[in-house]
Order: structure tokens, then sequence, then C-alpha cells
């Protein structure tokens, strides 16, 4: 089950196979750029599975700090968090918006 798992992730591009040991051969799965980048939108759906559905869910923990992380998503160019503004959702090919 964990070895389709992780051959799915490598062919939809967001793990490789990366040989670490040549004698005995031995391979490692490490996130690509598609996963680093996808990775704190992971983190994110953790942390509101976390707070609405309860139960005994892992947290993500800074290993320097030893504090206990909370992922927000927050518009780099304003630094506003998400989910506090009205936003319009735009297409570029249609020139269409809609307010969200």
């Amino acid at each position: 089950m964990l070895t389709k798992r992780l051959k799915a992730l490598a062919e939809d591009g967001l793990l490789e196979k990366r040989l670490y040991s040549k004698r005995p051969p031995r391979e490692e799965y490490v996130l690509t750029d598609a996963g680093r980048d996808f990775l704190p939108v992971l983190m994110m759906i953790g942390a509101w599975a976390h707070r609405h559905c309860g139960g005994d869910l892992a947290r993500y923990i800074d290993v320097e700090s030893g504090a206990e992380i909370e992922p927000i998503g927050v518009d780099a160019i304003t630094g506003a968090r998400l989910g506090t503004r009205a936003i319009r959702l735009s297409s570029d090919q249609e020139h269409e918006s809609r307010n969200l």
C-alpha cells in the first residue's frame, strides 16, 4: 500500500527517488520542488483537520525552537491573512471576475 502511494506521488512529480547507498543499494524518497511548494498546503489542511475534526492528530513542531507551528495562509503582497478580506476570482483568459 505504502509503495503504491509513494510511486504515485513520484509519478505526479511531488517526490523523487534518490540513491543514498550503493552497497547495499538503498533509495529514499525526497520532495521535489513541486512537493516543497505543496507542503504548506498540506500543513494548512492538517491544521484545519486538527481544529475541526478533533481527535489525536499529529502536530507540527519547529525543530529549532521546539514550539508548535500554527500554519496559516498569508497574501505575500499585502501580508493579510487569507480569509480576512473579500476577494475576487479573476480569469486572465476570459477577462471575467466574480467576488467570493
